[in-house]
């Protein structure tokens, strides 16, 4: 609850920054159709957060775009886990050799949170701004990398709060059946897929669990995303997947190390 209703055009330029950092470069018909603003409502906004350095104009004209400048408003959150610490290198890794943005992501209740994602440094990213989005469990490549590697225990406890807790974008406990055969398939082939797009030209995802070094606790997921168009099943079955798990093996060694780390500091500290 808060003691003052909120302020209309702090509120509207907040969701104006939101739609820009979805995107590369977002034009003002884009955000009008979105928002429903009028579009000198958003000039003006715009126009705004240009003065304080957060938005800028596409060098091109085609609209505008989010500064570096946005990353300072998160630079206090301080809740990245760790698995995305000992992640982010990896991550880099398979974009400089794929070209497609790599995710990670954890666990966050009825879905996965993604925590890091290298969208920035993909020059042909799908998505963009996927950072903090939370995916479902059911049809998204990383939740269900995530629900088909976990354990037995973990994913009851999960079906049971997803058929009271349910991701919006998600229908799921409709079908239980589908699901199990779902996971099944996911587990047979030793990697998670995306739920197949209609559309050719939409992309797609593969993901891979990360486990805790030694054991069968899943940390998170990461995965790629990439036009299903552009890419040969041949590419994702022999290359793609084969360096999400080597970056995923290697991602559960640096976290295994930190966490030894972790320990001895504690000990010197006592």
């Amino acid at each position: 609850m808060t003691s003052y209703e909120p302020v209309t055009s702090v509120m509207r330029s907040l969701e104006l920054l939101a739609i820009l950092n979805r995107q590369r470069v977002s034009t003002i018909e884009h955000m009008h159709r979105l928002t429903g603003l009028p579009k000198p409502t958003i000039v003006r906004l715009l126009e705004t957060m240009m003065a304080a350095g957060y938005v800028a104009r596409d060098t091109r004209g085609k609209g505008y775009q989010v500064t570096s400048q946005v990353g300072e408003l998160s630079c206090g959150f301080h809740g990245a886990p760790q698995v995305v610490e000992a992640g982010r290198p990896w991550a880099l890794e398979l974009t400089r050799m794929f070209s497609w943005p790599a995710a990670i992501a954890v666990l966050d209740r009825n879905a996965m949170l993604v925590c890091y994602t290298t969208s920035g440094d993909s020059p042909i990213a799908p998505y963009h701004g996927l950072i903090y989005t939370r995916l479902g469990l059911i049809t998204k490549a990383l939740g269900r990398a995530y629900l088909a590697f976990c354990p037995p225990e973990e994913r009851r406890l999960i079906y049971r709060l997803l058929a009271t807790e349910q991701h919006p974008d998600e229908e799921l406990m409709t079908a239980p059946e589908a699901v199990d055969r779902m996971i099944a398939m996911t587990r047979r082939q030793d990697f998670a897929e995306r739920q197949r797009a209609v559309k050719p030209e939409a992309s797609s995802s593969v993901a891979v669990p990360i486990y805790q070094h030694g054991s069968d606790r899943v940390l998170g997921t990461i995965g790629l995303t990439y036009y299903a168009s552009a890419v040969k099943r041949a590419d994702i079955l022999d290359r793609y997947v084969p360096q999400l798990k080597i970056a995923a093996s290697g991602i559960s060694e640096n976290v295994s190390r930190m966490q030894a780390a972790m320990d001895v500091e504690t000990e010197l500290v006592h």
